[in-house]
């Protein structure tokens, strides 16, 4: 607990002259052996090593990031009596999902790998936005995640149904833009 300044205690002389470590009774013996009107005092009474004492903070931000904000929505899905895989249901089940559509595809089924991939993604997606939280799924903010998550996963649906041979849905200029851009 630090005494006030201008308080002064049995002995006579201000609190801050006895100071806090070397600096502080430094300072309080120039203080003591000043004249009343010298630099060494201030001019509100209180001692020069009163402010020794304090260490002066800087209001530049640090060079090293010593942590960083969780985002929102990254709290555990379920309470921590729960066992670690399932307090981490929502990203489990992206997961497990993306390596069923992986499995898939290696088996000789692209579409169907890729659409199951897809849907692991847009799936994804919506869970961010309607589950309050969702353990290690949330990477960024939750409109972040979301739009990257949705794009991702339409961007691979689409790629599994334009994907030759037999394509599922017919994009008219499709054709035309691969033909000029590949040449």
């Amino acid at each position: 607990m630090r005494a006030d300044p201008g308080a002064e205690p049995a002995g006579g002389r201000p609190a801050g002259a006895a100071g806090e470590g070397a600096a502080g009774a430094g300072a309080a013996e120039g203080a003591a052996g000043s004249v009343p009107g010298s630099a060494a005092g201030s001019a509100s009474g209180d001692p020069a090593g009163a402010e020794a004492a304090e260490p002066a903070r800087s209001r530049r931000f640090p060079s090293v990031t010593r942590d960083t904000a969780r985002p929102e929505g990254s709290g555990r899905a379920v309470p921590g009596a729960v066992s670690a895989p399932a307090r981490q249901w929502p990203m489990l089940s992206v997961l497990a999902a993306t390596a069923a559509g992986l499995l898939v595809t290696a088996l000789g089924h692209p579409r169907i790998g890729c659409l199951v991939i897809g849907a692991a993604l847009i799936a994804a997606s919506a869970m961010r936005r309607m589950l309050p939280s969702v353990g290690m799924l949330a990477v960024r903010s939750r409109f972040t995640d979301m739009v990257t998550y949705g794009l991702l996963g339409v961007a691979i649906t689409l790629l599994a149904l334009v994907m030759e041979p037999e394509p599922l849905l017919e994009i008219p200029f499709l054709e035309t833009v691969v033909r000029f851009t590949v040449r």
